[in-house]
């Protein structure tokens, strides 16, 4: 599946400061994996959620993986199209800038739970998120990733 993908975040490379990103700030992986296998596909196949958005004014989503891509019912086209801050809802928004500013300045924020939108305006709050810097290979700011296994939707339902 991710070879079919296109855009900055559809590569190895991409995938790759994902996790060294995660591995250097928190001090542990993201996910288990052995050395030979391709981050790009093990990172898209995992089973929590992961996304990530560029570094412009107004961020748009340049990553997800299997799991938000479903969790958002969106396909890759559409998801990284549309601003990061879109994910959430309009009320929403101005909390959430906030946070992101406070991820920029101390590098993560662990435990972060918040009220999210599908593409198809079902309400969901993800719990027990990380949410991090991404930086390339030089040490540049790359943008920010979020990870998350947990989450609520609206009507009460649980991901199981």
């Amino acid at each position: 599946m991710i070879g079919q993908l296109t855009g900055a975040g559809a590569g190895e490379r991409h995938a790759e400061i994902i996790l060294d990103s995660y591995n250097k700030l928190l001090g542990r992986p993201l996910l288990e994996r052995e050395e030979r296998d391709s981050a790009a596909e093990s990172l898209f196949q995992a089973d929590m959620v992961v996304l990530s958005h560029g570094t412009q004014a107004d961020p748009v989503l340049n990553y997800g993986n299997r799991a938000a891509l479903s969790l958002w019912e969106m396909d890759w086209e559409a998801f990284t199209r549309i601003e990061s801050r879109h994910t959430a809802e309009p009320m929403i928004q101005a909390e959430r800038q906030r946070f992101l500013e406070a991820v920029a300045r101390q590098g993560y924020i662990e435990d972060y739970s918040g009220i999210r939108i599908s593409g198809s305006g079902r309400r969901f709050r993800i719990e027990e998120a990380v949410v991090w810097n991404l930086y390339d290979e030089a040490g540049a700011y790359y943008g920010q990733a979020a990870a998350f296994a947990h989450y609520t939707f609206a009507d009460g339902r649980e991901n199981l």
